[in-house]
Formats: C-alpha cells, structure tokens, sequence
C-alpha cells in the first residue's frame, strides 16, 4: 500500500508542473494569436505599412545584402527586405 501512493505521489510531482506549463503556453498562443492581427502582414509594403500605422517611432537603417530595415513602433517592430514585410514581432 504504501509503494502505491509513494508511486501516486511521485507521479503526481511529476506530472503537475507539465500540465501548469502547457496551459501557460496555449495562453501564449491565443495573446500572440490576438496580437497577430494588429500588426502588419507579410507581404505588405512599406507605404502600406506606413499608411495603416503612421510613422515609426524609430527606423533602423537597411543592413546586409538583400537590405534588411527595422521599423520599430510602440508594440511591435517590422521587418522589411527592400520595401516588403518578411516579418512582424510583438514587444513582450
């Protein structure tokens, strides 16, 4: 009796911290799904991005061979290759 709740318990210490993990991550995802939709999609170009969300706080000069350039606004940075989105990151 006392090796079954020795396992039981020690199952449980196991298990616990995993199912608190993946609900912390589905959360993650469904804020990142939300957020995902407020900023610009790939694809877009810059006088698009420029029209819907106004001028970046700050720009980060082109870098590199294609040029890569950072438009950085209060929530989130774009990404751009030429005058193209590559991608959208949200600021945690």
């Amino acid at each position: 009796m006392k090796s079954l709740l020795r396992t039981l318990a020690l199952a449980l210490v196991i298990v616990a911290p995993a199912a608190v993990a993946d609900t912390l991550l589905i959360r993650g995802i469904e804020q990142d799904r939300a957020m995902w939709n407020e900023r610009p999609a790939r694809g877009s170009t810059m006088t698009m991005v420029d029209s819907r969300y106004g001028k970046p706080e700050r720009i980060v000069q082109p870098v590199g061979d294609p040029p890569i350039t950072r438009w950085v606004y209060g929530d989130f940075t774009v990404v751009f290759e030429h005058d193209r989105v590559l991608h959208s990151v949200s600021h945690r």
